[in-house]
């Protein structure tokens, strides 16, 4: 899940509302996709180190990113980006995320390391009265208490089934929730497409320190395969952005929630991995609670 999907949050509000049904079309494809680069991922832990694989990811993201920054003439705004010292924190912290989520699937199914990503709501809504000075009602409260819940029942600590691979997944969810409200900060100030670039740019040249330790030569397949793996993840969140450009946020945020499916899709056919019952039942409470979180906020900001 990645840095896209809320790249637009704010700016949606203002741009969008007019075309509900195209809009949650590109946010429905956008996580159909990015899932597909989780998968892409996962296969290559097996012959790469993790922060490699991240490495690429950053890597061929921004190579395919570029043209489109070009094309549109943003060139001059990439040198120029406003509020810098957010935009070195939010790519931080995405970088920081990406590395405990590649580390988590490469030893768990994505599908599960997904629900355990999805407490990040629940870790905004703590953190925003502090961060963003919000004020949290009680059923924002009762909400992140059952996504905690949620996410004890896909743990399960105590009955046999708890692996550390699951405080790596949890990681990332606090670690996306801290570049989520980076994000919000940032929001209405710069184009989403810098911020995107940015945010990329900077996990790059930070993971790029540790490669010459790391590095393992890929084969002329693996290198194709990094660059499906980054075409994925610029896809998915370029068609993500498009669909928080087209309809108002309230509107295609919980078809973020959709993305479990497809997560479920790539584990079970390219790994075999299936969530097991009790699984079902915690990624049903988190998204659950992720849902009244967000109508709650959509509420209470119409207000």
């Amino acid at each position: 899940m990645s840095e896209g999907q809320k790249a637009s949050f704010a700016r949606s509000a203002h741009s969008a509302g007019d075309r509900p049904v195209l809009g949650i079309a590109f946010m429905a494809l956008g996580v159909s996709v990015v899932p597909m680069m989780d998968g892409v991922a996962k296969g290559l832990a097996d012959s790469y180190p993790v922060f490699q694989i991240v490495w690429a990811r950053f890597a061929f993201h921004l190579l395919w990113l570029l043209p489109f920054l070009l094309w549109h003439g943003h060139g001059r705004s990439v040198l120029f980006p406003r509020h810098p010292g957010l935009q070195l924190l939010r790519g931080f912290f995405l970088l920081a995320a990406t590395l405990c989520y590649f580390s988590a699937i490469a030893l768990m199914p994505i599908a599960d390391a997904l629900a355990l990503l999805f407490i990040s709501p629940m870790v905004v809504t703590l953190l925003a009265p502090i961060v963003l000075g919000e004020r949290v009602g009680i059923w924002r409260w009762s909400a992140v208490v059952a996504g905690f819940i949620g996410a004890l029942i896909v743990v399960r600590p105590g009955f046999g089934v708890f692996q550390w691979a699951s405080v790596l997944a949890l990681g990332a969810g606090v670690m996306h929730a801290c570049y989520l409200l980076t994000t919000r900060r940032l929001a209405g100030s710069t184009n989403p497409m810098i911020t995107l670039f940015y945010t990329g740019a900077i996990g790059l040249l930070a993971i790029s320190l540790a490669m010459p330790a790391l590095w393992v030569a890929p084969t002329a397949v693996d290198w194709g395969w990094m660059a499906v793996m980054g075409a994925f993840a610029a896809g998915g969140h370029f068609l993500i952005i498009k669909g928080f450009d087209r309809a108002p946020a309230p509107v295609v945020a919980p078809v973020a929630y959709a993305e479990i499916v497809a997560a479920t899709a790539v584990g079970y056919f390219a790994f075999g991995d299936f969530p097991a019952a009790w699984t079902w039942v915690g990624i049903v409470v988190i998204v659950t609670s992720g849902l009244v979180i967000s109508i709650r906020e959509h509420r209470t900001r119409h207000r």
